[in-house]
């Protein structure tokens, strides 16, 4: 086996368009109703509720998502109004910068000799398969040509506004940031120096004199929280992504609709597997909020919950 007989197919991203008649299976869903069709159809309920009545609207997802194809159902989402804030991970604009600009993704299997493919010089992300040449080296220098552009501007920047520049100079429709730039959606990614991204700022600013001002993104969503009548969020897998979303709507008593979908359980405590319940308790879902979490692997789920925004 050689390196072409891997690389062959593309991972293709889907938009809301690509949904179409989905949604009718939401309808066969509410009939079955037993286990996970009932939380797959009680989660459109609440992400349609949501959508029409909160002025605040989070999505927050992790970066692996952003390597398959649900990246421009992301940015379709966005796009179309249908969220104003966004919460991810460092990882997220890695993928995102790497895909916008010339890297390609392959579909591949999660049984491949991972020996054989360093050797080969490709990556792993479960069953996505990402060239050495389409991550790293693409990050690196669009890094550094954006930022040789804006430090002209100002040397500190938000990392939402910074964002915005980057998606500002993205020509592909299925681009996370451009489609944030272009909508004026902030980007909050509060752990932002994890990842290929976060690194090569950090390399550059020792040369230019960068410094990127976390404490104005809190600002920024604190602003936003104080401000709105009701929020609600789509928080898709865990960790910072999704404690972020969480934590900082305690302080208008918490989300008024939560849509959780993850793999992870409750069971050893952690804030990835924590239930909606359990954020009540801490008051950052309001013990009256619309509410569900679904089990599920979010390249199935997602299409099918998201069709519910064309009806």
């Amino acid at each position: 086996m050689n390196r072409d007989d891997i690389l062959k197919e593309e991972v293709q991203d889907i938009t809301l368009d690509d949904l179409k008649g989905l949604n009718n299976y939401l309808d066969i869903l509410a009939k079955i109703h037993g286990f996970t069709a009932s939380s797959v159809f009680l989660g459109s309920r609440i992400l349609k509720d949501m959508v029409k009545d909160a002025d605040l609207r989070f999505i927050s997802f992790t970066a692996n998502l952003v390597s398959t194809g649900l990246r421009g159902l992301f940015a379709d989402m966005i796009s179309r109004g249908y969220f104003n804030v966004i919460i991810t991970t460092g990882g997220t604009i890695d993928h995102d910068i790497a895909r916008s600009f010339g890297g390609k993704y392959y579909k591949g299997i999660f049984e491949y000799d991972d020996n054989m493919l360093r050797e080969m010089r490709i990556h792993r992300l479960g069953n996505v398969l990402v060239p050495f040449e389409s991550y790293g080296k693409v990050v690196e220098d669009v890094v550094k040509e954006v930022l040789d552009d804006v430090i002209k501007e100002k040397k500190e920047w938000p990392v939402y506004e910074l964002l915005w520049e980057f998606g500002k100079r993205i020509k592909d429709n299925n681009s996370i940031l451009r489609s944030a730039y272009e909508k004026k959606v902030p980007i909050f990614v509060p752990g932002v120096i994890d990842g290929s991204f976060g690194t090569n700022l950090f390399i550059r600013s020792q040369f230019n004199g960068l410094r990127i001002n976390l404490f104005e993104d809190m600002r920024n969503v604190k602003d936003m929280i104080f401000s709105c009548n009701k929020s609600g969020a789509l928080i898709i897998g865990g960790g910072i992504s999704k404690h972020h979303t969480i934590w900082w709507n305690q302080f208008k008593d918490g989300l008024d609709y939560a849509v959780y979908l993850t793999t992870a359980q409750e069971y050893d405590g952690s804030l990835s597997g924590a239930k909606p319940r359990e954020a009540i308790s801490w008051n950052k879902i309001k013990e009256n909020a619309e509410n569900t979490v679904i089990y599920g692997d979010a390249t199935v789920i997602l299409p099918i919950l998201a069709s519910v925004l064309l009806s």
